[in-house]
């Protein structure tokens, strides 16, 4: 079984965080019609070479056969109980299999900053960054510091250099919002898909990346230390020996007082890797955001990996 289930409840321990971020969306919209869940789809986004892993193809006998109609359906029961919107995906590194469950654009909330930080590593080598910079680098991943994130929005250009990383990345559905929202800037509220979030993480560990080796590590390396109490989300999906890198975000819309939770990394062990991410929309609270993404990998991660007993 896919350990870590429910650890979210117990480790809700960062409110202040989630107070920092109450007042980042100033859009007044009316809330997206969810729309219909769409048949999953299985793509190959490359092949299964992931730079710095050991990883074992395994004989195609060993490798779990992935049936989407069945991982969709899986979701479906799982969502009809849980409230607000939901897009997420997986694509196994090893095998290139992947899975998708619904295409609909959702906001990032500070998952963004992953993006943010290769964006400044692409512009400059780390050793080059002032000491100060390098701080905000460490805290913004690490403790998801909101004006730390404000800082190297500037120091990237902003919304244009933002969007201009994401192309770099391959990235199709991601553009940086500008302006300021309330009292901090927008990139809380980029809207992304999911198959994009997967893209990058996919450029964190592909020898083809835009992104030089030892960036990807220094990225790589800051997401697997985030603080505890902020590390849920897809390390759902964790066996025990497993690494996870990740980037969670929660934001509440001042629109509609309802929460945007996400959560997007790679998990690697066991000669695998795995880059997955969930976004939803709609929840009334964050424990219960976190609860739907948790649930949400959980169910979909069944169908790829069994932990080694």
């Amino acid at each position: 079984m896919i350990a870590g289930r429910g650890r979210a409840l117990r480790r809700l321990t960062m409110a202040s965080a989630v107070l920092s971020c109450l007042a980042m969306s100033t859009l007044a919209e009316r809330p997206p019609i969810p729309p219909a869940r769409v048949p999953a789809s299985a793509e190959a986004l490359g092949p299964p070479v992931v730079a710095g892993l050991r990883l074992s193809v395994p004989s195609e006998r060993a490798v779990p056969r992935i049936i989407p109609k069945k991982i969709t359906q899986r979701l479906d029961r799982y969502l009809a109980t849980r409230p607000g919107r939901v897009t997420a995906m997986v694509t196994d590194l090893t095998t290139s299999r992947s899975y998708r469950y619904d295409d609909e654009r959702m906001i990032t909330a500070s998952a963004a900053k992953a993006q943010i930080l290769m964006a400044l590593l692409l512009k400059t080598p780390w050793r080059d960054l002032p000491a100060a910079v390098r701080r905000d680098a460490e805290s913004m991943i690490r403790y998801s510091d909101n004006h730390a994130a404000d800082r190297l929005w500037l120091r990237i250009g902003g919304a244009p250099g933002f969007t201009e990383t994401g192309e770099q990345l391959g990235l199709r559905h991601t553009r940086g919002v500008p302006g300021a929202c309330v009292d901090l800037y927008c990139w809380g509220i980029t809207k992304t898909s999911a198959q994009d979030q997967i893209r990058l993480m996919r450029a964190l560990v592909s020898p083809g990346s835009p992104l030089p080796a030892k960036a990807r590590r220094r990225v790589l390396g800051l997401m697997g230390e985030v603080v505890d109490g902020q590390d849920w989300g897809i390390s759902v999906a964790r066996c025990a020996g497993d690494r996870v890198a990740l980037k969670n975000g929660w934001l509440r819309r001042v629109s509609d007082k309802r929460w945007a939770v996400a959560s997007v990394g790679l998990v690697r062990g066991h000669g695998q890797a795995f880059a997955i991410a969930v976004l939803t929309e709609g929840s009334a609270n964050v424990a219960t955001g976190i609860a739907t993404v948790e649930g949400v990998t959980e169910r979909a991660m069944r169908s790829f990996r069994k932990c080694p007993r």
